[in-house]
């Protein structure tokens, strides 16, 4: 079961927090279709939040269609985010993990590392989604 940590001081509303923490486990496969999501009690129990903001990110993620409120029953997981299960992304955990120690060993602090990291996504991910600039051919 997932356990929310809600960051007070992030600027990211708490509700927001949820969302992507749910998100993120269902890329990760910590959450899988039929997975129970914790109640609103529980939440608030463990993160000390109102039970209106745990309500209203579960919403969100059933508008998403994430998640599937079951009056009764809970809220259960309908559908994964990974485009692959957690077996084929151990060798690029690995290979992350190792290069974060790198980094660190570098000198880089967790923001300075993130930062390398989100920089080098943005250049991988914008050149393979880019569309075409050389503009449309002829037959």
């Amino acid at each position: 079961m997932i356990t929310y940590q809600i960051e007070r001081r992030s600027g990211v509303a708490t509700y927001m927090q949820i969302v992507l923490q749910t998100k993120q486990a269902l890329r990760l496969g910590v959450l899988v279709p039929g997975d129970k999501l914790p109640t609103a009690k529980e939440v608030v129990e463990t993160a000390a939040i109102n039970p209106h903001t745990v309500l209203k990110a579960y919403r969100e993620l059933e508008r998403e269609g994430l998640v599937e409120l079951q009056p009764g029953r809970g809220t259960f997981v309908r559908r994964g985010l990974g485009s692959t299960d957690a077996a084929s992304q151990a060798p690029l955990r690995e290979e992350l993990t190792a290069w974060l120690h790198k980094a660190e060993e570098a000198g880089l602090d967790a923001e300075d590392a993130a930062a390398l990291f989100d920089a080098c996504r943005a250049e991988v991910y914008a050149t393979a989604d880019a569309p075409s600039q050389a503009g449309p051919t002829r037959p």
